[in-house]
């Protein structure tokens, strides 16, 4: 298993589940999501709704590995595999509960942004100090 400076247990939901009987694609994506802002937000003092800094995602990856479905708990491990000026790159890896196994893993990347300006902002205080705790064990 790959290490991971941060994790975070996260439940499948009911609507999780397509027609197929397993948690469809596009979930593995928002949970990732999910974790990462989550982490901004919590630890990087990230304001979502009025801050002057947003973060904008500019790309994003997953690899399937096993298939999964409701009722399950996915242990989501994060890192900072890159850290720039403005931008971070996220590795994530989804694993079951007992992180015996890795479901997925993929990458995401967010620029900073200025929120009237959508211009990038350097990256500093609190909010890199956070990212800098999630480069890679």
């Amino acid at each position: 298993m790959t290490s991971y400076p941060h994790w975070q247990q996260v439940p499948t939901r009911w609507k999780d589940n397509d027609v197929y009987g397993h948690v469809n694609n596009v979930v593995h994506y928002a949970l990732m999501d999910t974790v990462i802002n989550t982490w901004l937000v919590e630890r990087g003092g990230l304001d979502i709704h009025g801050g002057g800094v947003i973060g904008l995602c500019i790309e994003s990856h997953c690899n399937y590995h096993a298939s999964v479905a409701f009722p399950e708990v996915l242990s989501v491990g994060l890192r900072v595999g890159h850290l720039g000026r403005s931008s971070v790159r996220y590795e994530i890896g989804l694993y079951r509960e007992n992180r015996d196994e890795l479901v997925a893993e993929g990458h995401f990347v967010h620029v900073f942004v200025d929120r009237g300006s959508r211009r990038p902002v350097p990256l500093a205080g609190k909010l890199r100090e956070s990212l800098e705790a999630l480069r890679g064990a």
